[in-house]
């Protein structure tokens, strides 16, 4: 029974979708600041994308396992480029997938294509959890 739960508690753990408002609330909001100011509270990677994308499609299935597996340390999100073309616009989406990384303090990152899950993993594990990892050690 307890191995079920956990297995159901693993499975809810997904990219979360969001919307402009959403974007706006828990990530940054343009509207209001013209320098770059992060609203999260852990790093987070934004999945840029479109539904009729084959490279995007390629791409959803690692970045629904990082999300997993980074589970409180990094948060992924979703963005639909059709639904939310304001927000794509704002960050200048010209290609999709394009991912965005975010790190907790300094400027964000843009990488455009479908890379493969050892290079997000990478890109994770030095952009956004080694600056953390450097922060609590100069604490």
């Amino acid at each position: 029974m307890t191995q079920r739960i956990v297995h159901e508690r693993k499975k809810k753990i997904m990219a979360e979708n969001l919307t402009k408002q959403a974007f706006l609330e828990k990530v940054f909001d343009f509207e209001k600041n013209k320098d770059w100011k992060f609203e999260g509270e852990i790093p987070a990677v934004i999945d840029f994308w479109a539904p009729w994308c084959g490279p995007c499609r390629a791409v959803a299935p690692v970045i629904e396992e990082l999300s997993k597996e980074y589970a409180g340390k990094v948060n992924f999100y979703k963005v639909n480029t059709d639904d939310e073309q304001e927000l794509a616009g704002a960050f200048g989406i010209r290609s999709i997938p394009s991912l965005l990384f975010v790190p907790k303090t300094g400027q964000p990152k843009m990488a455009v294509g479908a890379l493969p899950k050892d290079a997000l993993k990478k890109a994770v594990e030095e952009e956004l959890l080694q600056e953390s990892l450097n922060q609590n050690l100069q604490n």
